[in-house]
């Protein structure tokens, strides 16, 4: 096994059914896949790590599985961070920059930033983004890099986006037990939205719907910008769960019933659909029976986005509609459901490919784990960029003392 190669990105994402990792380099400017871990969570309880030592041993039992594929030794990653936990707000804040108008810097914008931040959140919550929708220069609002324009007062909209920082820590601190350094975290719905979406449905304004197994985080971009961030208590295993109460199964078998024959909407089920069953004993059950406990669920979970949209003042601002990704997204009629309650148009958000992915990876499932991989690219490469202009700068100031 190789050392680790200096554009080596791997992403670490530690859900409540899976625990998975993802690797990727760099050939000639673009991802190209390495490698990647996939195994059954353990030491987890309604979304949040339960047990450290379990979840500890199943984030070791990724890495060695991506460093077996990608043949190289993994030391640090980029984790995920969602769930039940994630809050959402928007704030503004500015600064006046004297009585004549300047050039706005880089300092003014995080001047300005740093004064929309500065709002009152329980001690627990971690700031995970801090994510700028518009700046205002002098009443002039619309503007997104206000650098090197000129003004005497600069504001920020601002949208914050928060977790809980004991449920950050015990990720971390998991990644850690399995000799990872962590480098960044990130928003999974962030994540998600960076592997599916179009520029031209964050400008119209859409909502990401990314379902998990316990819960369900949602991010809505308008104007290309973040409005609103949340999650809902809901999520594919609640499906199951009902399954298995229902019907009197074990959840193992609940799970391969929802897979194989589920569906949301009881009417697309024709009444004549029956199969055969052992629960124990051989039965016939037939599949409206299984809609008609999954529909329900359904509808809950879209009533619960609504009720978070409305409350975000976000739901007229949908005019590019909503996108489902993570593993329940393929339910089959979960787009009917999400139309008929939001009353917008709905797709099934499959992230972009990356070279030599294979095709398994090609699942709304794994939206979010590529959208890390995206993100932290992206991420790198800005930081990147800003690093040299400083060194530009700062060659030109030393030239010039001379």
């Amino acid at each position: 096994m190789s050392q680790k190669p200096d554009n080596l990105i791997a992403v670490l994402d530690v859900g409540s059914a899976w625990t998975r990792m993802l690797a990727a380099d760099l050939n000639d400017g673009a991802l190209r896949y390495r490698g990647h871990g996939l195994v059954e969570s353990a030491g987890m309880r309604k979304g949040l790590i339960s047990d450290l030592g379990q979840a500890a041993k199943a984030v070791k039992a990724a890495v060695d599985q991506t460093e077996r594929t990608a043949r190289a030794n993994i030391d640090s990653c980029v984790v995920g961070v969602g769930g039940p936990h994630i809050r959402g707000v928007n704030t503004n804040g500015g600064l006046d920059l004297g009585s004549r108008m300047r050039e706005i810097t880089r300092d003014d914008v995080r001047g300005a930033i740093d004064r929309a931040r500065a709002v009152e959140r329980p001690p627990d919550r971690e700031i995970l983004h801090l994510l700028p929708r518009q700046f205002i220069l002098d009443d002039q609002p619309g503007i997104f890099d206000p650098i090197g324009m000129v003004g005497a007062r600069l504001e920020v909209d601002l949208h914050i986006a928060t977790c809980s920082g004991s449920a950050m820590q015990s990720t971390i601190t998991c990644a850690n037990r399995a000799g990872l350094e962590v480098t960044e975290a990130v928003l999974e719905s962030i994540a998600a939205a960076e592997a599916t979406l179009s520029s031209d449905e964050r400008e119209l304004g859409v909502c990401l719907l990314d379902i998990g197994a316990h819960s369900s985080d949602l991010i809505v971009f308008f104007e290309g910008a973040v409005a609103h961030t949340g999650s809902i208590p809901v999520g594919g295993a609640h499906f199951t769960n009902d399954l298995a109460v229902g019907l009197q199964m074990p959840v193992a078998q609940a799970e391969d019933l929802k897979r194989q024959f589920g569906h949301a909407v009881v009417t697309a089920v024709p009444q004549e659909a029956e199969i055969d069953i052992a629960n124990p004993q051989p039965q016939r059950l037939a599949l409206r029976t299984v809609a008609e406990i999954l529909e329900p669920r359904a509808r809950e979970l879209m009533h619960f986005v609504k009720e978070s949209l409305r409350h975000g003042g976000v739901l007229d601002a949908l005019g590019a509609g909503c996108v489902l990704t993570g593993g329940a997204a393929a339910l089959p009629g979960m787009l009917d459901v999400t139309e008929s309650q939001l009353r917008v148009p709905a797709r099934t958000g499959m992230p972009v490919r990356l070279s030599n992915m294979p095709g398994e990876l090609a699942n709304p499932a794994f939206a979010s784990l590529i959208g890390m991989l995206l993100y932290a690219h992206r991420t790198r490469v800005t930081r990147a960029a800003e690093s040299n202009s400083l060194r530009t700068k700062l060659r030109a100031l030393f030239a010039a003392s001379f």
